[in-house]
This record gives structure tokens, sequence and C-alpha cells, in this order.
């Protein structure tokens, strides 16, 4: 297993000018500030000022202005704004990129990657700016309204308020922000306070494509001020939100009668049953439990593995996981870097030794370098254990065996309901049995049954989303602009 140090010469974005909030087209300092940290050589990268109460209220004032704004825009006019923004995003490739490796720690190749899937979401919210329709109803069908002519269509619900990870600070940002607009809403967006500048890069490429200024905001603070704030707001017709189910709790407590979408934790995982490909498998299953050091909300943590063939994949999946480059994100050859903070890191460590305590086999990895958790791959830890049933967010896979594929599945659904969360977001399959891939589909307790791939696999404009504790409602930006627009039913009585 490789490690690199630090080399500050192939590391561009370790300072940069100082950044400032972005509020109706005006870039706004404020008088406090927090700094924002490269997780990797823990160096300040820069300051970014925390939005003041006066800030957030103009904020939203913007926007409850700029709605109106979006909204009398014609379908084909958003639609050429967020194509006009794609084009730009592909030229800034390198631009953003960097900043992605500097501010969350995201190997190139993961954050090249996430630059790419942020073009296309882009791409596709625009597509679906142009398809955005009701239907005719056949009111005729009721006695009593024979002489009526109905048909509904859908309207922007207004100002949307977006709360942003850490973990895809462009992608999941635009998941949000380009449906918005896609369908005529305005929009305050809040990034997570360590990923801040690649959020406000976005925001300058949007306004360089056209967006309307009171379009969009983009605040920055902690959770429990500004996006409480945000969430308590009247002036808000919806919150969009990515993050823990604690949080996720607390905003549909405090959010009053707005629509939210939920997008929470995970414990997801992968079945390899004895037809599957296992050449084909190995190679997905590694990606999906250690890409950007695990911290994904489809993160393929646990793996079932059909009990025949369970010995020969757990040695070539550890011989694959301790092959992994570990080190420099800057690097183009790094597989895995940093974890996003200290304690980020003191919490995976402790799950592999809360597991390896209670008996459990550590195959590889357990142990760090600076802030880099190695790949770590564990057998023989109980299902109760926290390694197994809570969502980890870190490069640890644990491997378990079932008999048959009845079995794998009871396995699976049970893990995930041992923690303190009944999660229900994504499971992968490998498995060349037709009658066994649909019985995963039709009983597999999750928003997104993969066959043949792992856990970790969305497509940008596939409906993605969890049942149960993972959260409520659908991404992808068809159905995301559904969950941003309201039904107008509209009845003429020709009588």
């Amino acid at each position: 297993m490789a490690f690199d140090l630090p080399d500050a010469s192939i590391y561009p974005l370790t300072k940069m000018e100082q950044p400032k909030l972005l509020i109706a087209g005006e870039w706004v300092a404020t008088e406090r500030a927090l700094p924002v940290i490269n997780p990797y050589d823990e160096s300040v990268i820069c300051d970014i000022p925390i939005a003041t109460e006066p800030v957030i209220d103009a904020a939203i004032a913007a926007a409850e202005a700029g709605a109106a704004d979006v909204r009398r825009l014609p379908a084909h006019t958003r639609a050429s704004l967020l194509t006009k923004a794609a084009e730009l995003l592909a030229q800034r490739t390198d631009e953003f990129t960097e900043s992605i490796i500097a501010e969350a720690g995201k190997p190139r190749k993961y954050a090249a990657a996430e630059v790419g899937r942020g073009v296309e979401t882009l791409r596709f919210a625009a597509a679906e700016a142009l398809r955005i329709h009701g239907e005719t109803v056949p009111m005729d069908a009721s006695r009593g309204s024979e002489s009526r002519r109905g048909f509904f269509i859908r309207v922007p619900l207004g100002v949307i308020a977006a709360i942003t990870p850490f973990n895809f600070p462009l992608n999941l940002v635009l998941h949000k922000v380009a449906p918005a607009l896609a369908a005529g809403n305005s929009v305050v967006l809040k990034p997570a306070t360590k990923t801040p500048l690649t959020a406000l890069l976005l925001g300058k490429t949007l306004l360089d494509a056209g967006l309307p200024p009171r379009a969009l905001s983009i605040v920055v603070g902690e959770g429990g001020t500004v996006g409480a704030a945000l969430v308590r707001d009247s002036r808000i017709r919806m919150i969009t939100f990515t993050g823990s189910p604690a949080v996720g709790e607390a905003i549909k407590r405090d959010s009053g009668l707005k629509r939210v979408t939920l997008e929470l934790g995970s414990n997801s995982g992968t079945i390899v049953d004895e037809t599957a490909d296992i050449d084909k498998a190995l190679p997905r299953c590694l990606i999906g439990g250690f890409s950007f050091s695990g911290q994904v909300c489809i993160h393929s943590q646990r793996l079932y593995v059909q009990g025949s063939i369970a010995e020969q994949f757990s040695a070539r999946y550890t011989d694959m996981a301790e092959k992994l480059v570990c080190g420099n994100p800057a690097l183009p050859e790094t597989d895995i870097g940093p974890m996003i903070d200290r304690t980020a890191l003191g919490r995976g460590l402790a799950l592999v030794a809360e597991a390896r305590a209670a008996g459990a086999e550590v195959l590889c990895g357990g142990t760090a370098e600076g802030t880099v958790m190695f790949p770590s791959v564990l057998l023989g830890a109980r299902p109760e254990l926290p390694v197994v049933c809570e969502e980890s967010f870190a490069p640890i896979v644990t491997i378990h065996t079932f008999r048959d594929f009845d079995e794998a599945i009871a396995l699976f659904n049970q893990g995930s309901s041992l923690g303190e969360y009944d999660y229900g977001l994504a499971c992968g399959v490998f498995t060349r049995d037709i009658g066994r891939a649909l019985r995963a589909a039709e009983q597999l307790e999750v928003g997104n049954v993969l066959i043949n791939d792992s856990a970790t696999v969305r497509a940008d404009q596939m409906p993605y989303g969890g049942i149960k504790d993972s959260g409520i409602g659908r991404e992808g930006p068809r159905f995301a602009i559904e969950e941003m627009t309201d039904i107008r039913m509209v009845s003429f009585n020709l009588a």
C-alpha cells in the first residue's frame, strides 16, 4: 500500500483570494469568518465569511423577488441558461477540480469525474425544463360534471432553500439548484461549511451564464444558525436537504408546512451469489467500498458473499484493497485521500477497533497516516456492531457469508435495522439468475436496487432517494422538478 507525502508544487490550491458570500448578484463580506481547511495537509485555504442575520434576511428577500424573475422566463430561456452554464462548467473543469481537491480532499480522478457529472446534471435539468407539463382530466367521468373540461398545470413553488453536504460539493449542489431553476424557482443555497468554495465558484458560473441576479444567493454558516433560519422562515416554500437523519428529523419538525425533500443516511451493501461473474463483481465492489474513502451516501459498506465463494472472494478483495494508492489527493494515481477531518478519522478508526475487540478479524487496514485512513476489510463482525449496522462513512467494508439467496436478502434487510436508524437507500446484487434478481427487486427494503453493480451507483437522471430513515422524496432533475412544483387544477364549465 503506497502513501505519498505532501508536495506543495503539485497542490496549487493551498491559498486563494478571500471569498465572499453571493447575495443577489453582489459579493458580500461580513465581520465574522471561519477557516476552510485542506483536509490533507490541514492548512488553511482561506477564511469564509459567516452569514449574519441581516445577510440571511437580505438573501431570502432577494430570492422572494427573484422568484418572480425566474417564473417569468419562458421554458426555452431557462433551458438555454442551464445549457450555457453546463458549457461554462465544462470549460472550467480544471478550476472546479482543483477546488474540490483542496477543500474536500477528494482524489483527482474522483474530483474530475464529479465535475463531468455536474455538467451532465445541468444538461439533464435543461432538458427537463422543456418537458414540464400537466394533463387533461376527464371531468365527465364524474356524474354532474358532464359539462366541465379540465386540465392541470405545474407551477413553481417560489423560494427553495437548498442545504448541501461536504462530500459532493458540486454535483449535490447542482442536484438541488439546477432543477429548482429549471422549474422556475429561486434558490437560497447553504453549502457545507467545510466545502463552500466550489459552491461559490458555481454561483459565479451561473451568473456568467445569464442567471437573473436575484435568482440565487449563497450563504455560509453553521446549520444550527444559518440552516435553522432558512428552515423556519415563512418566505421559503421548500427545503431540500442532504445530510444526517438527526438533522433531517429536526428540519421536518421545524419547517412547518413547507415541502421537504430529505436525502439522509445510508447503510448500503452488496450481495454476491455463487452464479456471479466474480471478475466483474470484485472491482465494482472495491470502488463501492473505498471511493472517496467511503464518504459517500451509497457506500457499499456491507458485502454478503455466498459461502462457497466467500474465501476466494475475501482473499482477492483484500489483496486489491491493499494495492490501492493512498495519500495526496492531488496526484492522479491516488485512490484514497484524507478523511474530511480528524473527527471523521477518529470515528472510523474507533469503529474498526471496537469490532476487533469484539472478535472481528481485520484483514487489512484499521490504521491511518496523517489524515488518511487506510482501506479496512473486516470478517466476522457481528450484525449488531456499529461498524455493520450504523453508517460508517469511512473506508471500511465488512464481509459476511450466506447459504442461500433468500437468507442474503433477509440478512441485508436485518442489517439495516439493528442500529439507531433503519436505513433503506441502496443495495447491489451480483447474480446471473434472473429469478433471484427479480426477487431482490421486490424484497430488498431500499429505494435503489442495482443488479450486477455495487450499491455505489447513481446515474444523475435516475430517481434517487431512500425509504424509511434514508429520506423523503426523490432527486434526479425530472423527479426533483416534480417535488419543486405545485399542481394547479383548471376547470371550465361549458354549461
